[in-house]
C-alpha cells in the first residue's frame, strides 16, 4: 500500500505543473471572452454593463451573448442608414407622371408616355419648374402662371 500511495504521489507531482498550466489557460480564455462580450457589446451599441455581468456566469453568459446580441456593428447600422439616404437621394430625383403613372424624371416638362403636361417651362433660361413657382430658381425671373 505504501508503494502504491509513493506511486500516486510521483505521478499526481508529474502532472500537477500540467493542470495548473491548464488551469490558467482556461482562466485566461474565461477572462478574454468576458472582456470580447464587453468590448463587441460596446461596439454593437448594447448595454456592455448588463452583458459582462451576464457574461461572469461560465460558459452560458457567453454563450446567451453569442446568441442575443445585436446584428450589426454601430458602424455598420450607421454605414447602412447613409447608403438608404444616398439611395433614397438617387430616387427622389424620379417621379411618376399624374396621368398615367410612367416613371419620369424631375427635369422633364412631358410625360414621354402619354404626353401629359408635367411641368412648366421658364421662357427665359427654359428649366423645368413646378406650376406653383412665381420664381425659376436658376435665372431668378420671375413666372406668369
Amino acid at each position: 500500500m505504501d508503494q502504491l500511495t509513493s506511486m500516486f504521489n510521483d505521478i499526481l507531482k508529474s502532472v500537477m505543473p500540467f493542470l495548473i498550466v491548464v488551469i490558467i489557460v482556461i482562466g485566461l480564455l474565461y477572462l478574454l471572452s468576458v472582456i470580447w462580450v464587453i468590448r463587441d457589446a460596446y461596439l454593437r451599441g448594447a448595454n456592455p454593463i448588463v452583458w459582462g455581468l451576464i457574461a461572469l456566469i461560465p460558459f452560458i453568459g457567453v454563450f446567451a451573448y453569442t446568441i442575443l446580441r445585436p446584428p450589426m456593428l454601430l458602424s455598420d447600422h450607421d454605414e447602412q442608414d447613409l447608403d438608404f439616404t444616398l439611395k433614397q437621394r438617387e430616387l427622389m430625383k424620379y417621379g411618376e407622371c399624374a396621368s398615367c403613372g410612367y416613371p419620369v424624371e424631375r427635369e422633364y416638362l412631358m410625360c414621354p408616355h402619354c404626353a401629359s403636361p408635367l411641368k412648366n417651362e421658364c421662357k427665359i433660361c427654359g428649366h423645368a419648374l413646378d406650376p406653383d413657382w412665381k420664381v425659376c430658381p436658376f435665372c431668378c425671373q420671375p413666372q406668369k402662371n
